[in-house]
């Protein structure tokens, strides 16, 4: 894949790109602030970015804004956000929209190599990839609507699993049970947060998020 980074730490931005290119991937640009970002994403037309929340000048929201404003000119670009804490507002701001292609990383997840690997992988792919942590808090932040309380502790988990972007299969083998089972709690979750008629992968996961967003 060509992957273009965006990363102000020095240090990080160099590492990830070493990472990259052992594994195979080409990175055509490696920048340091969101602008920067912008400009080289239209310059090569990257498959996929990865680029962190925070950036310079303020430090707040540069390479959110900076990927969102990407995905407007040029939807086909897959996006890998970045952040070193659980920033709610920005990971229910990127996930309101199309999840095809949209992954929301912790930056300790990225020194888990694999995961972060994995993560790059699925969304490059068109699927998705949300930290498990920051799943876990969007779910806690729902605790209090009937709909998911309703839900039985095992759905519940297959819920925790699915919003990570997980396929049935990959449920399934996390959660140590078949996959028949994972697609009736699957049923049974979208029965009970009325969402029946939701079908794909990548739509299921965009259902779940936005009814987490409300």
């Amino acid at each position: 894949m060509r992957v273009i980074l965006a990363e102000d730490s020095a240090l990080l931005r160099e590492g990830l790109v070493r990472l990259l290119v052992e594994e195979g991937h080409e990175v055509p640009a490696a920048v340091g602030d969101g602008e920067a970002l912008v400009a080289a994403a239209a310059e090569h037309g990257p498959d996929i970015v990865v680029a962190d929340v925070r950036m310079p000048p303020t430090h707040t929201d540069e390479g959110l804004r900076a990927v969102l404003e990407i995905r407007r000119r040029r939807p086909e670009t897959r996006v890998l956000v970045l952040s070193q804490y659980v920033e709610k507002r920005y990971a229910t701001e990127l996930m309101s929209g199309e999840v095809e292609g949209v992954g929301y990383l912790l930056k300790d997840r990225v020194a888990q190599v694999a995961d972060f690997l994995d993560a790059l992988e699925r969304v490059g792919a068109g699927g998705a990839a949300f930290d498990p942590e920051v799943v876990r808090q969007l779910l806690a932040r729902t605790t209090h609507l009937d709909p998911l309380a309703r839900l039985t502790p095992r759905e519940r988990d297959v819920l925790d699993q699915m919003a990570q972007g997980r396929t049935n299969a990959s449920v399934a083998e996390r959660l140590h049970v078949s996959q028949s089972a994972v697609e009736k709690h699957v049923n049974a979750i979208f029965d009970k947060l009325g969402l029946l008629h939701v079908t794909g992968y990548s739509r299921r996961v965009l259902a779940v998020l936005r009814y987490l967003e409300s």
